[in-house]
Formats: C-alpha cells, structure tokens, sequence
C-alpha cells in the first residue's frame, strides 16, 4: 500500500502519466479560467458597444429632437423611452437636458432628478462610456449628445446592469465546461495511449530501475573480455563493445549502418547479414583470426535480430601452427627410428652372414643420405623452429609418396620474419603443395625454395600437380576457398587465407603460376630493424 501511495517507487510509465494528467489538469484549469475572463470582458465590450449604439440611435430620432423643445418633454419622452427599452433588451433608457435632468426612466418618479454619472463628455458634443452605480445599480452606459442644427441640445443615456451582463457570461459556462471536459478526457486519453505505449518500452520499471540497469549492462559491456555485436532484423550494427570494435576495426560510423557495409571484411560481413545461426567458425580480420558465433535474439516470442560473439583465435591459431610442425617432426622422428631399426637389423644381418663390408657400405650410405637432408636444411634455414618444420614436412611427404625438396641454393636470413608468420606462410604452402602433388600423376614432387633478391626475401612452393585455374588465383587466399572436401573447426579454405594474412601483415606480395603445377612465391620486404629488436 505504502509503495503504491508513493511516487518515487511507480514506474517510469505511471510516473508520465501522472506528470502528464496534472500538466493537462493545470492547463485546462487555466484555459477554463482564462476563456471564462475572456468571456466576461467580451461580455462588457458588447454590452458597452449595444448602449452606445443604441444611444446614438435615440439621439438621431427626430422625436426626441422635436420633444426637447416642448414645455413637458417626459409626455413624449417616458413612453417611447420605455418602448425602446424593451425592444432593444436594455436596463434602462434615459433622455435628458444638457443640465442632467431627467426626461425619462424606467422608475417614474425619478424623473426631473440628476443623472447620476459623467456628461461633461457628452455635453461638450462628445460620446462618453462608463461603468457606474446608479440609481438602479452598477451598469454600462453610454451617454451621447443630441445634435440639432449644430448645437447639443440634449443627452441620451443607454445602459445594460452588469448583473444582466454577468447572466449572459453565465451563460456560456456549460458550453466552456463541456470544452474542458472535452479537452481534458481526449487529453487524458492520449496520455493514457502514451504512458501504455512507454510500459511496454520500458517494460515496466522505474527510472532508478532504468538507471541501474543501463549502468551495469554499460560495464558489462566495456567489460566483457570477448566481442560483442547487436544486429537488427534488418542486418543492420545496433550496438558493438569495446572488444568487438577492436576485433572489427570498428567506428561510431558503424553504428545503425548494414553490417556488410561496416567496414569489416566482405566475406564477415556478408555472413552476419544473413543472419543464420553459426558456432565457433573461423573469419579473418585483417591481421587477426575470429572464431564467431551467432545467434537469434528473441524477446516473448519477437524476433530482434541477432546476438554476434567473437573471439581472438589470433595467437592461438599461431601457436596451432607451431604445434602441428612439431608434432610432424615428432612423427617425423618416430617414422624415422622405425627405418633407422630395420636398417639396423638389415646390418646386423649382414654381418652375421659374414658380409662385413657390405654392412658398412649400407650404414654409410644411410648415414650420409640422412646427414646430406639435415645438413642442407639446417645450413639454410637458420631459424630452428622452420628447420623443424621442414624436417617434419620432409617425412610426412614423404609417408604420402611426395618428394620434398630443399633447394641446395634455399637461404633464409635469420632475424628477417617472426618464427609464427614463416610456420604460417610455408607450412601452409607446403600442405597444400603436398595434396596438390598427392592428386597428380608422378612423378609426385614438391620443391621449396628461399633467398633474397634486391632486398626483398622471396619464398617459394613448387609442386607437380594439376595446377591452379588462373580465375581461382585472387579467390585462392580468402577464407572458405578450397579444391578439397570436409573440414573440422576451422573448416576446409583457411590455410591459404592465413597465408594470405600473414603475407599482408608485412605488406608481402603472393603470385600464383603454373609449370605446368602450381608454384606459389611469397615476396617479403627485408626489415630495416631485425624482428629480435623491434
């Protein structure tokens, strides 16, 4: 009871619309008040307008004038007085010298008294209105002159009691009232509509209610270490935090435009403007790898559009990468122990027949075909982290029946490009290279190659497969792009995309050729400050 009874724990709604229904009290009150005066005070101007109407056309019969000059005016004056009273609907009719006495009035004995008002005005030939109390009580009168050959040789007084004029006002109260009454129920009505129409917006609550909740959903949202985008039915940016302005690159721009036309990349865009439910799938943004998630936002049972996550994968698909490569090498390793076991056991067996030296030619010539693969790559690369990736991808070509080669001429300067980014950039060459290669006729082959030229680290993957379609060539490098089938979390066509990113972060160039395979070449600037330094 107590809450009801006090305002400041009603609603935002019923704080309107009691704001607004005392407003529209308050107003209509004043109106009524107002149109009430003014009809009073219109009330006084007509009845002062009549008087003097009438007056002047008393003064302007010949009757009267002619009466004026007999011994006993008030014998013809009292009767037409009377006469004109009633028919123009007048308190009083009074005709008089330009002394003030009387010749008529509606009381007969008091003629021959006083005029009890002004005529100076009137007698010096100049019509004169007043509001005055006289012998029959406050009225509105006018007094005007009786013009005869020039001269004044009368006065005529008309007047309306205020008492009648008060009648008339009241009068025109009900219909003043009706209008009020109008006024205020379509006013009330139209409250009544809006402070509905704000219930539903604001479901309900009151404005510290309001003001709490904006104030922690703002720190949630600053907060909140994952990105966040609100979009309409229309596909259209609603809201976007602080992470997902970071991610997306976003700007106040944004806000309210189409989310394709935002400024994030085409491919993003699109797919948050088709507004279909998506889990944990894999976009690039400019240098940066996005796992999104996307879902309907529902209220009772109304589609508002839709919930957007994002999530920086950035580093941790980076570190995938160097993971995968040394996971290779281990295989790598463990496929070699295998060989290098039954090439001992094939020694050892030599030397049991009694075939010593061709036990040791075998070791050797293994030993040395090892060694030659270790040496040339760990001569070039100088980076152990590539060193290992390319020892790894060297048996896993090869368990897929490829030939994987380093150039004897490779060379990659140490300190040139973050470990990450040469893990990134040939490690998903090389895969793709391998399958392309796997899908050829053989010889299947694939051929790595690296050096500087002009300042520029030039990288480059050739395999023997069937070659890239040149109108695939702009297309190959953007995410969802790829000849093959399947995918997992990240999906099939994001290798090639991360190379791509990668390549743009260092404001790189990537051609695509064929001879008659493909052969993808990579051209980096050489850093003017090396990567340990920076």
């Amino acid at each position: 009871m107590l809450e009801i009874l006090d305002p400041r724990a009603w609603s935002l709604a019923r704080q309107l619309l009691a704001l607004l229904v005392s407003i529209i009290t308050v107003l209509v009150a004043g109106g009524l008040a107002g149109a009430y005066l003014q009809a009073e005070r219109a009330g006084l101007n007509a009845a002062r307008d009549k008087a003097l109407a009438v007056s002047w056309s008393v003064a302007d019969m010949p009757t009267v004038r002619e009466a004026l000059h007999r011994p006993d005016p008030s014998t013809v004056l009292q009767p037409l007085a009377g006469q004109i009273q009633v028919a123009t609907v007048t308190d009083f009719v009074v005709v008089m010298s330009t002394t003030g006495i009387r010749y008529s009035h509606p009381h007969p004995d008091e003629i021959g008294g006083h005029f009890l008002g002004h005529i100076a005005e009137a007698a010096a030939g100049r019509p004169y209105t007043e509001t005055y109390t006289g012998t029959l009580g406050a009225s509105v009168r006018a007094v005007v002159p009786v013009f005869e050959a020039g001269k004044v040789t009368g006065l005529v007084s008309v007047g309306i009691k205020l008492v009648a004029v008060g009648r008339a006002v009241s009068q025109q109260v009900p219909l003043l009232l009706a209008v009020a009454l109008a006024a205020l129920v379509l006013s009330g009505t139209g409250s009544w509509l809006v402070g509905r129409w704000m219930r539903r917006q604001t479901h309900d609550l009151g404005p510290a209610e309001l003001a709490r909740m904006y104030e922690f959903y703002d720190a949630v949202l600053h907060a909140v270490r994952e990105g966040l985008v609100l979009l309409d039915r229309q596909g259209r940016i609603q809201l976007a935090n602080d992470e997902a302005r970071r991610l997306l690159g976003l700007t106040d721009a944004a806000i309210g435009r189409p989310a394709d036309a935002a400024g994030m990349p085409d491919a993003l865009g699109a797919a948050l403007v088709a507004g279909a439910p998506r889990t944990d799938e894999i976009h690039l943004s400019g240098d940066r790898v996005l796992v999104v998630n996307q879902a309907p936002a529902r209220w009772d049972d109304t589609d508002l559009g839709t919930v957007v996550t994002l999530r920086d994968h950035t580093d941790l698909q980076s570190l995938t990468g160097e993971l995968d490569s040394v996971r290779g090498f281990a295989d790598s390793l463990s496929a070699q122990a295998h060989e290098a076991a039954n090439r001992l056991h094939t020694v050892i067996s030599l030397v049991e027949l009694g075939r010593t030296e061709e036990a040791l030619d075998f070791a050797a010539a293994e030993l040395a075909a090892a060694q030659r693969l270790t040496d040339r790559v760990v001569s070039a690369v100088r980076e152990p982290v590539l060193a290992a990736l390319l020892l790894g991808k060297v048996s896993q070509a090869a368990e897929r029946g490829v030939d994987l080669q380093v150039a004897d001429d490779a060379d990659i300067p140490e300190a040139t490009v973050a470990a990450r980014d040469l893990v990134t950039i040939v490690g998903n060459l090389l895969d793709n290279a391998v399958d392309a290669a796997v899908s050829g006729p053989p010889p299947r082959r694939v051929v790595f190659d690296a050096g500087v030229h002009d300042g520029t680290i030039v990288l480059e993957v050739r395999d023997s497969g069937g070659g890239l379609d040149p109108a695939d060539a702009a297309s190959a490098f953007e995410r969802g792009w790829s000849t093959k089938s399947g995918g997992g979390l990240t999906g099939r066509g994001l290798g090639l995309a991360l190379v791509g990113q990668a390549v743009r972060r260092y404001d790189g160039t990537i051609e695509v050729g064929t001879e008659p395979g493909s052969v993808f070449t990579v051209r980096l600037p050489m850093p003017a400050v090396p990567v340990g330094a920076r």
